[in-house]
This record gives C-alpha cells, structure tokens and sequence, in this order.
C-alpha cells in the first residue's frame, strides 16, 4: 500500500510541474524581400536611414501567456521589430510592441517582451539602413509553445493537397460509372 502511495504522491508531482519552455529558430533572408520605412527603435517615428529596407514577417502566436525573448542574428546590421494583432508595412507604427537594434553587436538584434496566448504577433526582420540584407536566424523563445502561422499554404502543402483531390475523384470515378450502368 506504500508503494502505490509512492506512485500517486510523483504522479501527482509530475502533472503540476510547469510546462517545458518553447523555442522555435527560424531562418530567413531578406534579399529581394519587399521593402518599408522602418521605425526608429524607441518607435517615436520612422528612420531617416531605414527608409527602403528589405524585410521579412515571421507570424506566430504563443499557447501560454509570459516573457518570450526574440534574438535577430544576421551577418550585417540588422533590424527586428514585433507587432501584436496586424502589421502594415504602409503604417510602420501601427500595432508596434517592440523594436530593437544592436543588441550587444551590430550583427543582433532582440528583446524580451510579455505576450498573450491567442494572439497574432508579426516578427519583421530587417536591417538597419537601406541596402543591407540577407540571412538571418530568428530565434523565439519562452514559456509556452511557439506556433508558426502561414496565410499562404507552404508548396508542400499545396502538392498534398492536389494529390488528395486527385485521389478523392479517382475513388468517385468508379462509383459513377456503377452508378451509370443500374440506371
């Protein structure tokens, strides 16, 4: 009877332990990405510098509520940003949270800022002034899990998503000519 009291006392332990933290790395480049006029990083206005820089949005939302760090490395001078709900590159000030430049080195960029489950959040990476682009490596991380979001279906997806109408309309392809030849 010991040994089963035992074995609930660390079930129990086990299920109120807190989540493992969540950390997601995502690596991008801006070359040939659209471009914007980008804030400065207290967002007072938008930069006289940064007035053509490439970017690239990461969108994701967070499943617990906490202290998520962002970290932007990049091999030039880079740029990262965050907005809650929407971004619009014609309205840079909008929805900003958060903007950081030169975090440590002019090669990283980042910030640890509280985010809501639930809730959209628009990672733009950049640079610092026009001309500069290129790779970067986007690292979230935080309390919770971390969920990339896509309004545009990767090509890996839309190839699934053929292959299963082909396969949906090769099975009805029988039953209608069963269907044909009993009428």
């Amino acid at each position: 009877m010991k040994i089963f009291g035992a074995l609930a006392l660390i079930a129990s332990l086990s299920f109120s332990l807190p989540a493992a933290a969540g950390a997601i790395v995502i690596n991008g480049d801006t070359t040939g990405s659209p471009t914007y006029n980008r804030p400065f990083s207290d967002m007072s206005g938008l930069s006289g510098v940064g007035t053509n820089v490439n970017y690239q949005v990461t969108t994701f939302t967070v499943s617990t509520a906490g202290a998520y760090s962002l970290l932007s490395e990049a091999g030039y001078d880079n740029f990262l940003g965050l907005y809650a709900g929407a971004f619009d590159p014609t309205q840079p000030l909008h929805n900003a949270i958060a903007y950081n430049d030169d975090l440590g080195s002019t090669l990283r960029s980042g910030f640890t800022t509280n985010l809501l489950a639930g809730v959209s959040y628009f990672a733009v990476a950049s640079a610092f002034d026009n001309n500069r682009f290129g790779a970067y490596k986007l690292t979230i991380s935080g309390p919770g899990d971390i969920s990339l979001s896509s309004a545009v279906p990767e090509p890996a997806t839309w190839a699934m998503m053929i292959a299963g109408f082909g396969l949906a309309g090769t099975a009805l392809r029988p039953a209608r000519a069963l269907w044909r030849s009993r009428a």
